[in-house]
């Protein structure tokens, strides 16, 4: 969701303007129950907090039957919604952009990338420029687009911004349907090495919980084992290294939901190393004092980002049928954190 510009900013930054632009007109059904307006468009724009929501509504960005409103305001049967922005809404073209991208493997049907951590996979709010959509974009002429025309060309899975490692990118809409096929059907091979909070009792596990949005922060994924909420997920783990207060994992995937493995992770009560997100961020084995506070702190500084690294992919090719796998080293910051532990190790 377009949300207002910020009223810190600059004019000229702000994208302010004389003329308004729409950007989403929902009409409320005729069975529609009174509702207030920030629930209700919290749960019809997607990527919307209710924060930006509530904060659209009394910049008078958000109109009722033509009229603003408030936050708390009910909405009724037939009633129309409209949201306006200066700026106009973003079309579903995507800007190449120079990038120097890491390509592992390339041929007419697709490419391997591995993504450094700090890069955004595909424009999103927030985010549309400067993604590895918009350097593949540059890279590839034209790329095929995502379902439903969403702004994900070339793309048949993602990984998150701060997660470093492999990518496959289709080059044609057979490889995009061939590929998307194989990651339904959970045909694909993926590995991940994860640095987790914590001495695993088992060397091997898996854990099996449906993933979903939390219902205390939107901006989180929560484990319901039950499965009365979110999709069924399931990450197998395997103990790499011990170190004591941390532990390298291989985590391969069965399935690829929002966060996967950080939010299993955490939910066995062994987030990710330096995951601020979840809560990996501070010490959460060890007395966090003294020599090993300072300790841990400069492995914070060294590995500012969760330690998670997509190391491996095989699938079929789409046209040839031949099996490929690639493998994807360590980069500089996480080969460099494991490197302070394996020192720590050693002496303790």
């Amino acid at each position: 969701m377009s949300l207002p510009p910020d009223p810190d900013l600059e004019p000229d930054e702000a994208g302010e303007g004389d003329e308004l632009y729409e950007h989403h007109r929902i009409v409320a059904d005729r069975g529609q129950e009174l509702l207030r307006l920030d629930k209700f468009l919290l749960n019809r724009l997607a990527n919307a907090s209710r924060t930006k929501i509530q904060d659209a509504i009394r910049a008078e960005a958000v109109q009722v039957n033509g009229h603003v409103t408030k936050p708390n305001y009910r909405v009724r049967p037939a009633d129309i919604i409209t949201i306006t922005l200066p700026e106009p809404p973003r079309t579903g073209s995507v800007v190449p952009e120079p990038m120097d991208l890491d390509i592992r493997y390339e041929d007419e049907e697709l490419l391997i990338v591995n993504k450094p951590a700090g890069l955004v996979v595909h424009p999103a709010y927030g985010h549309w420029e400067g993604t590895l959509v918009n350097g593949l974009a540059h890279h590839l002429a034209n790329l095929p687009t995502g379902r439903n025309g969403e702004i994900r060309p070339g793309l048949v899975h993602r990984i998150d911004k701060d997660t470093s490692g492999l990518l496959v990118i289709g080059k044609t809409g057979w490889a995009m349907t061939h590929l998307s096929q194989q990651f339904f059907h959970h045909t694909i091979e993926r590995s991940y090495l994860a640095l987790a909070w914590g001495n695993f009792e088992e060397d091997a596990g898996t854990v099996r919980g449906h993933i979903g949005r939390s219902l205390r922060d939107r901006k989180v994924q929560a484990v319901y084992p039950d499965g009365e909420q979110g999709k069924a997920a399931v990450t197998h783990y395997q103990v790499r290294q011990r170190y004591g207060p941390v532990t390298l994992l291989e985590c391969r995937l069965e399935t690829g939901r929002t966060h996967q493995i950080r939010a299993h992770l955490q939910y066995l009560g062994h987030p990710l190393f330096s995951d601020a997100t979840y809560g990996g961020d501070r010490i959460r084995a060890g007395q966090a004092t003294g020599a090993y506070k300072a300790f841990v702190e400069s492995c914070f500084a060294t590995l500012p980002r969760q330690a998670l690294h997509a190391r491996s992919l095989g699938f079929v090719h789409p046209t040839s049928g031949q099996r490929l796998y690639f493998e994807a080293e360590l980069p500089a910051d996480f080969a460099a954190a494991l490197a302070k532990w394996d020192d720590w190790a050693a002496t303790h």
